[in-house]
């Protein structure tokens, strides 16, 4: 099969076209027919070297694929073979054949193409995770987002707003803003122009925001306690401003704050497996609904990755990149 390996730690350019054997399912796995798979930051992290997959997955990169069932491992019903699934792996996704969990698997809504629905696992499972699970999102709350017009806050805005509650935004251009309002969003900060803290506490008359995903960290971490509501849950899912910061705790003890955060990819199956019960059960329906729909960015072959790492990297796409395999 033709994939995309990491020659060596280092920038875009290391990412290499190779012709390789295709993946044989394991016990509880199914091989799919690689039709799309979708581009993530995590993906730039583990070409640096600062990211390795987990032990026993593939060294490929890439944690979200569509495509078609055309085999299976021990314990999978043969008569799973010829379903479309979008996916989450472990790895290997750059590929024409990727190998994935059962329980990481499902189906590709009618409502979506391939591209569309390859940019959907990595971010339904995180903002699921995240938002919903671990920031235990109800309707009626206010939820701040970081990054509103990337795959995740894109996807973020719109489950959020499936769900009943005000949303509000972090962004860094006017035209990133029209997008987030065009998603949903009730709320649009310029963080380049506008102070987020104060607007947040502005936007809802001093309460704060109940549930602020983060993906920035650093000097977001005391602003994001300081515009956190009463019972205010701060969820991080990633460091682009830095994993360290000088806190003041006082304000998370008077609050009573919650400060969480998780990484998806060394979760264990079953874990993972929960997720996407919980996805199926309550945002599918969203999405065959058309409440949720992937925004895709750009496509590029697959022979194109280091072009769509070098484009993600750049902080420009609004929404998804993804690869194209068919």
């Amino acid at each position: 099969m033709r994939a995309i390996a990491i020659e060596t730690p280092g920038g875009p350019e290391v990412l290499t076209p190779v012709t390789m054997p295709r993946p044989q399912p394991q016990a509880g796995e199914v091989l799919i027919k690689v039709a799309a798979a979708g581009v993530n930051r995590p993906d730039l992290l583990q070409r640096q070297g600062t990211y390795p997959p987990p032990p026993g997955a593939s060294p490929l990169p890439g944690l979200e694929v569509a495509g078609v069932i055309v085999a299976v491992g021990d314990g999978v019903a043969p008569t799973r073979i010829g379903e479309r699934v979008c996916a989450l792996t472990p790895g290997g996704g750059y590929a024409e054949y990727a190998a994935a969990p059962e329980g990481h698997c499902l189906p590709v809504p009618a409502a979506l193409s391939m591209i569309e629905a390859a940019a959907l696992p990595e971010g339904a499972f995180t903002v699921w995770g995240n938002v919903f699970d671990r920031g235990r999102l109800q309707p009626g709350e206010t939820l701040l987002i970081h990054g509103g017009t990337s795959g995740i806050g894109s996807l973020a805005i719109q489950m959020a707003k499936a769900h009943g509650t005000a949303v509000l935004v972090t962004v860094g251009s006017d035209e990133k803003a029209a997008a987030a309002r065009a998603l949903g969003a009730d709320h649009v900060i310029n963080y380049r122009t506008e102070d987020f803290g104060l607007k947040t506490l502005e936007a809802t008359q001093g309460r704060g925001a109940d549930v602020i995903l983060d993906m920035v960290g650093g000097p977001y971490i005391q602003r994001n306690i300081d515009c956190a509501a009463v019972e205010g849950r701060i969820v991080f899912i990633a460091f682009q401003g830095g994993s360290s910061a000088e806190v003041d705790f006082r304000k998370v003890m008077m609050r009573r704050l919650t400060l969480t955060g998780t990484t998806l990819r060394p979760q264990s199956i079953a874990a993972k497996t929960r997720l996407a019960a919980a996805l199926t059960e309550t945002v599918w329906p969203w999405v065959e609904k058309g409440l949720i729909r992937p925004q895709i960015y750009r496509v590029f072959p697959l022979a194109e990755a280091a072009a769509a790492h070098a484009l993600l990297e750049s902080g420009e796409p609004i929404g998804k990149i993804v690869l194209g395999l068919e």
